[in-house]
């Protein structure tokens, strides 16, 4: 039995964003209730930033970031090693391959804005590295899934009106529902959310911790996902608002400095 026969298959459905001709983006942007949530959220966000002094934060903030990101994505999936534990070189097998992807995430920005699939491959093989079969590393399993993951990346790659949150939601949820790799597809949509929210300039320091937000709330983020996965508006509706008080409370785990009173 391979990994593929173990896969997380996740639900088959039509998918968000079957119509590589519109702006799907912006459409779900203007569902009711989630342009005021991401507005609020990124007034928040751009706030906390400015406060905190972004201009001065370090490489050594963003490695603490993309660390403590590795701890949360890896909680979600079970794991019970802390982020002090990581920084120690200590955790299982899970925990190390989310410590091994976040030492090369941002290195994959450009390769996402040109040519997401690869992008998206790489991401996997990072991450099932050492426990999956190396014939399925970055390999979509499932064609249906496979599917999914070219329509979003022929829409990523186009111009959209929708504010960068909400690309980098429905990205994340995207992946998630298609499924299409043998394991580990939520860590890789986690990943490519972070990403997209350093490609659209929301937080291009990648400082905020987005993992957090939802290992902070996890029964809400599994409900939200399972929401999306519908393939109906109201599904996406509800993803969306989760998705912008997730972001909220990621930014509130940024490690940069509380503002001085």
């Amino acid at each position: 039995m391979t990994a593929c026969d173990r896969a997380d298959r996740g639900r088959r459905v039509a998918g968000t964003l079957p119509n590589v001709s519109t702006d799907n983006f912006a459409d779900a942007s203007r569902l009711e209730g989630v342009p005021s949530a991401f507005a609020a959220t990124r007034d928040g966000i751009d706030s906390m930033l400015r406060d905190r002094g972004l201009r001065k934060s370090s490489p050594e903030t963003t490695g603490e970031s993309l660390l403590r990101g590795a701890s949360a994505t890896a909680a979600l999936e079970g794991s019970a090693y802390d982020v002090d534990a990581l920084r120690q070189g200590e955790g299982d097998a899970v925990a190390l391959a989310a410590v091994r992807l976040s030492t090369e995430l941002l290195g994959l920005v450009p390769v996402w804005e040109r040519a997401p699939i690869q992008a998206l491959a790489r991401l996997h093989a990072l991450i099932a590295a050492g426990r999956a079969d190396n014939a399925d590393l970055g390999r979509p399993a499932d064609p249906h899934g496979a599917q999914r993951l070219h329509s979003l990346a022929q829409q990523v790659v186009r111009p959209t009106e929708a504010p960068g949150m909400v690309v980098a939601a429905i990205a994340h949820a995207e992946v998630a529902s298609a499924a299409a790799f043998c394991s580990d597809n939520a860590m890789v949509a986690r990943a490519v959310e972070r990403i997209v929210l350093v490609s659209k300039g929301v937080d291009p320091a990648s400082v905020t911790v987005p993992e957090s937000g939802h290992a902070q709330a996890p029964n809400a983020y599994a409900q939200a996902l399972a929401a999306y996965a519908e393939g109906s508006p109201a599904g996406v509706q509800r993803w969306l608002t989760y998705a912008a008080e997730a972001f909220a409370r990621g930014a509130e785990a940024t490690p940069l400095d509380p503002p001085r009173r």
